[in-house]
């Protein structure tokens, strides 16, 4: 079975989860409460933080989906109509696990981000179908039609960088995920494509920047021993490697770690960071609100 024909999440499962941010002020949650028990909503999770920084309100609540009367979209509306004296700066959505999402992945030559992706997908543990596979290298097509995930190659000539992207977001857009996951893709994502897939395209990056710039950096940080070595996930925004952050972590290393033990350990810390702060953003407990996120993990 490929990884497109994966079944959705089991019915005994299903949720329906609804996502907000709000400004903050006095009965919030007793208004969400309150419609969730007049829906006849069983709640399985709940999670609130209120920032007293940007003087906001966040939550992600959780409903068997069995416990409810109506379909998603009659919620939708009731829900709407419920908080409809929240302020024009509201967001909020709410999601069906029971339909399938979706994932494009972006490749150029290193597999491990991707290997790893596909991988989880084909275990069922990531809540999603991975659609297709778009690379501006060959190198990873047989990894990737052995998962049974189409393949595209689009090649960026140097002299037609723009037509390259366009083909890329043709094929992105047609599918529509949910999520376009960089995975090592070594390509700097162009301005408007930045807002067109704001929110859901995700990239990883190592932890040496902005220390160690271009290429080798994990001989630089040896050269200069560093003693720890980390990644990022975050989405991805105009400005470069440095759009809200959904998750990180580091591992610590000493003298007697090679160049080669850094990278087999970055690559370890790339796979994990990227797979947790995408199943959270599929999972909607990722909220961005300008350049922070607010993560309910």
């Amino acid at each position: 079975m490929s990884l497109a024909d994966t079944s959705s999440a089991d019915t005994s499962s299903r949720r329906y989860v609804l996502t907000l941010g709000c400004p903050d002020r006095t009965g919030i949650v007793a208004r969400i409460s309150t419609f969730l028990t007049d829906v006849g909503g069983w709640i399985t999770e709940a999670a609130y933080h209120s920032d007293p920084d940007t003087g906001w309100f966040f939550t992600r609540q959780a409903v068997r989906a069995d416990s409810v009367s109506t379909g998603v979209d009659e919620l939708r509306e009731r829900f709407a109509e419920a908080i409809a004296d929240f302020g024009p700066d509201t967001v909020w959505r709410l999601t069906d696990s029971g339909v399938q999402k979706s994932v494009v992945l972006l490749v150029s030559k290193e597999g491990h981000c991707l290997t790893d992706l596909l991988g989880r997908a084909d275990r069922g543990e990531l809540p999603a179908r991975v659609e297709a596979v778009v690379g501006n290298h060959r190198d990873l097509e047989g990894l990737t039609t052995r998962f049974g995930v189409p393949f595209h190659y689009v090649p960026f000539p140097a002299g037609d960088k723009q037509g390259a992207f366009a083909k890329v977001a043709s094929i992105v857009d047609d599918l529509d995920p949910d999520a376009v996951v960089l995975a090592r893709f070594m390509q700097i994502v162009p301005p408007q494509l930045c807002d067109r897939w704001a929110g859901k395209a995700i990239n990883i990056h190592h932890s040496f920047l902005p220390s160690f710039v271009g290429a080798r950096p994990y001989h630089q940080a040896f050269a200069r021993g560093v003693k720890l070595i980390g990644a990022t996930c975050h989405y991805v925004t105009a400005d470069l490697d440095a759009g809200p952050i959904i998750e990180q972590d580091v591992s610590r290393i000493d003298h007697n770690d090679s160049v080669n033990d850094m990278v087999r350990q970055g690559r370890d810390i790339e796979t994990l960071v990227l797979s947790r702060g995408l199943r959270w953003h599929l999972e909607d407990r990722v909220l961005v609100h300008g350049r922070k996120t607010v993560v309910f993990n």
